[in-house]
């Protein structure tokens, strides 16, 4: 099963720490060394390494769909974008605009992303002239929103002239085609861990992620199933955008994609990427999660930081200890460990948080891009010994 559809958790106002502490690269970088996959340009305006900016920032730390050859975001241009994202070089640079990303390359990009994920799910007008201007240099078009692009006549017209692709990540299938929930999912072997998050855009990805590729490393082979817009255009191979399905047909969506990454991978470990959060009362997708993947145990992602819910000034953030009692009373599961988003925090608040949580909820607690992903391996060990493998097998 490999759905062309995505979803994202909502966006946020932008939250980005002044001294991003420095991550840790026991493992390769995420981004693909593939070559021999298109070639595509990040639109990120005014949004990169912020929360609004989430999808380029999954792009630039992983991608193996596309190659990605730079950002544009004429705010910080002339930086290099994972210096500015986690202080650490890669080969994407971040440019004023088009023209410039263009005359970087020997010839036109294959592919222009939109790699923003505003509030309104909606392009500004200045958006618009820049996709326009891309589809007129014979660029297909990828977006994430909620408002579809293959709908908009001026859009489809000038693509139809210039015979380039738009595609929709969040555009759904046929209602007629989707899948209702029927208990399949008990017949999956693998472990099935969920990374669920106390708020929206919080990391849940990025940690499922790097544990993916970890596991994978040491022989734990492992799928990590997409259902958010970002996922999905990173590559996942099996995935669901939850927010763009009807909710009758979201846990059968979800259950069908894990039932079938199950049946033709046969992995030890099946990640189901998180959405939104369970207490947050803007979002239900938590809630989907849990039902359709029924998943063994759970990581909870934190930011001790973020005072409020993104968008949400006067909703104060939830504790780990409430989300977790939340995940395990509306659940079969149990919460095997805390991940944190280390945004705002200085290396030693991220040392010290560590300490007082795992004291505080007598669980392990780790940041999975600013501490060796050793640590996060060891908490879904300990959770399951049975585990430990020695051979590593691709990464899927």
């Amino acid at each position: 099963m490999k759905p062309e559809i995505q979803t994202v958790d909502s966006v946020c106002s932008p939250v980005r720490h002044a001294k991003a502490p420095t991550v840790i690269r026991d493992t390769p970088p995420l981004s693909s060394s593939l070559t021999q996959v298109p070639t595509a340009v990040v639109y990120c305006e005014g949004n990169f390494a912020k929360i609004d900016g989430k999808t380029a920032n999954g792009l630039v730390r992983h991608s193996e769909a596309y190659r990605i050859v730079s950002v544009i975001d004429s705010t910080c241009c002339g930086k290099n974008s994972g210096q500015v994202l986690d202080d650490v070089m890669n080969t994407i640079p971040i440019v004023e605009d088009l023209d410039t990303a263009v005359a970087c390359e020997t010839s036109i990009p294959d592919t222009f992303i939109y790699g923003m994920a505003p509030s309104t799910g909606r392009l500004s007008t200045a958006d618009r002239g820049v996709i326009l201007d891309a589809i007129a240099r014979g660029m297909n078009i990828v977006s994430g929103l909620h408002e579809y692009l293959s709908d908009d006549t001026e859009f489809s017209q000038r693509a139809l002239e210039r015979q380039v692709t738009i595609r929709d990540i969040r555009k759904p299938k046929p209602s007629k085609d989707m899948r209702l929930f029927d208990g399949s999912i008990a017949n999956v072997d693998a472990l099935r861990i969920a990374v669920l998050g106390t708020d929206c855009a919080i990391g849940k990805r990025t940690t499922a992620t790097v544990l993916a590729h970890s596991l994978n490393a040491k022989g734990i082979k492992t799928v990590l199933v997409g259902t958010g817009q970002t996922g999905l255009m990173q590559g996942a191979k099996y995935g669901v955008t939850m927010d763009a399905v009807p909710p009758q047909f979201c846990c059968g969506e979800l259950e069908g994609a894990i039932v079938a990454a199950s049946e033709a991978e046969q992995p030890d470990v099946i990640l189901i990427e998180g959405q939104g959060a369970l207490s947050h009362p803007a979002f239900c997708t938590s809630a989907f999660i849990l039902r359709g993947s029924q998943p063994d145990a759970v990581i909870l992602q934190h930011a001790p930081k973020r005072a409020h819910r993104c968008d949400f000034p006067d909703m104060p953030m939830p504790t780990p200890a409430s989300e977790i009692a939340l995940i395990e009373a509306f659940s079969d599961t149990k919460v095997i460990g805390v991940t944190l988003n280390h945004e705002g925090m200085s290396d030693t608040e991220i040392t010290n948080t560590i300490a007082a949580q795992t004291e505080k909820l007598g669980l392990p607690v780790t940041d999975a891009l600013s501490r060796p992903t050793a640590h996060l391996l060891a908490m879904v060990v300990a959770a399951y010994p049975g585990l430990r493998q020695e051979t590593p097998v691709a990464a899927i």
